[in-house]
């Protein structure tokens, strides 16, 4: 027992390969954008932060979670879409952009979610929070619970519109965060952030998210503007088997919004791929035993192992398994064992736990005496 807690303070093993130039994060693109932030849906590889962090107005982008709350209670039976809800004087009266509801009337679910997602009603969403919430406010103080379970930390929402409020902040990141888990968790519902158009009260309305009329593969979120927030998007296009979400903020016009909105989604397809390394249960190495009924175990991945790669880089990332051997008998299948690290110049280092694979159980007496005279006689090497 001595010598084993010896080794396997001392033994690294290591089984190296090379593929192309990892993506966490990328290498830097010029944006015209005060705030940007590019990432990988599937793999959650960051392609370009740009003052992601910084607190910022996010204007009519604040729908997207307001939209999510109903989502959420769509999904779990407590609202329907042909529930309908009362129209308040103050959602009727509320200025900037309008679905153009009618005081004391009631209006669908189905109705009032795209009038937020496509026309960007502020009645649409004031009506909304008030009969989800009870009030705007407290809808508001909802939002912003479900912003921090959601892993939004920076988030913080005073109203279900996005107007103007000193109070009222967000961050790049953190919608990219909550659009992520909008499309995640809620498919069935997502598809109404990609639709171009909707009639209400004989007003036909486009929707202003300018991807949607690309051919890119855009197919959601939600634009925003105010004053003190330029133009914003955030937004997200699919390709094939990726997906890519984009945040920007702080453009200066419509078109500018556009245009750099659609530069970055193209760079970001254009320069890098998806590659799985290993599948989920296949042996990336086997680590050495000691004391067991087999020498070695295999070593697997409980997911698969997708990482975001530049195209065309010459330059190496190594994976190497590493732990500390040999790993003493029984195992357990399941057990972790041992580190997949993933390194290149220039990038922080990935670690993948990697687990048992099967079970191997103790020598009995006499094979550990065998085991250790063997030791003694020939060393712990592979010879």
């Amino acid at each position: 027992m001595t010598f084993l807690a010896h080794r396997s303070r001392n033994w690294i093993f290591a089984a190296t390969v090379s593929v192309s130039l990892l993506a966490t994060p990328a290498i830097a693109i010029e944006t015209k954008a005060r705030e940007a932030y590019l990432v990988d849906f599937n793999t959650g590889a960051i392609l370009l932060d740009h003052n992601s962090e910084q607190l910022m107005p996010p204007a009519s982008m604040t729908k997207i979670m307001a939209v999510y709350l109903a989502f959420d209670r769509l999904k779990d039976g407590r609202l329907k879409l042909e529930d309908e809800i009362p129209i308040s004087e103050k959602a009727w009266r509320k200025g900037g952009s309008k679905m153009f509801v009618r005081v004391n009337t009631r209006v669908k679910i189905d109705a009032i979610l795209r009038g937020i997602i496509v026309q960007s009603g502020n009645d649409a969403a004031i009506a909304l929070a008030e009969a989800l919430g009870g009030s705007e406010a407290a809808f508001a103080e909802e939002m912003t619970s479900k912003a921090h379970e959601l892993g939004m930390r920076d988030s913080t929402f005073r109203n279900a519109t996005g107007w103007p409020d000193p109070e009222h902040r967000t961050t790049a990141r953190d919608l990219a965060t909550l659009a992520m888990a909008t499309i995640r968790k809620f498919p069935e519902y997502y598809t109404i952030y990609g639709e171009k158009t909707y009639t209400y009260n004989k007003i036909r309305q486009g929707n202003r998210n300018p991807l949607l009329y690309k051919a890119m593969g855009a197919d959601g979120l939600k634009t925003g503007h105010t004053q003190e927030a330029g133009y914003g998007l955030t937004a997200s296009a699919k390709r094939g088997n990726r997906r890519l979400v984009l945040v920007v903020n702080g453009l200066g016009s419509v078109r500018a919004r556009s245009r750099e909105s659609e530069a970055l989604l193209e760079w970001g397809f254009r320069e890098f791929d998806n590659y799985t390394l290993f599948k989920a249960g296949e042996e990336v190495d086997r680590a050495h035993v000691w004391l067991g009924t087999s020498k070695d175990v295999p070593l697997v991945a409980k997911t698969d192992q997708i990482f975001t790669l530049k195209k065309f880089a010459r330059k190496k990332l190594k994976v190497s398994v590493v732990y500390d051997g040999p790993v003493p008998a029984p195992i357990k299948a399941g057990d972790q064992i041992a580190t997949l690290r993933l390194t290149a110049p220039k990038q922080e280092p990935i670690e993948v736990p990697l687990y048992a694979g099967a079970n191997v159980d103790r020598l009995g007496v006499v094979g550990r005496v065998v085991a250790a005279v063997n030791y003694l006689i020939w060393g712990g090497g592979d010879g």
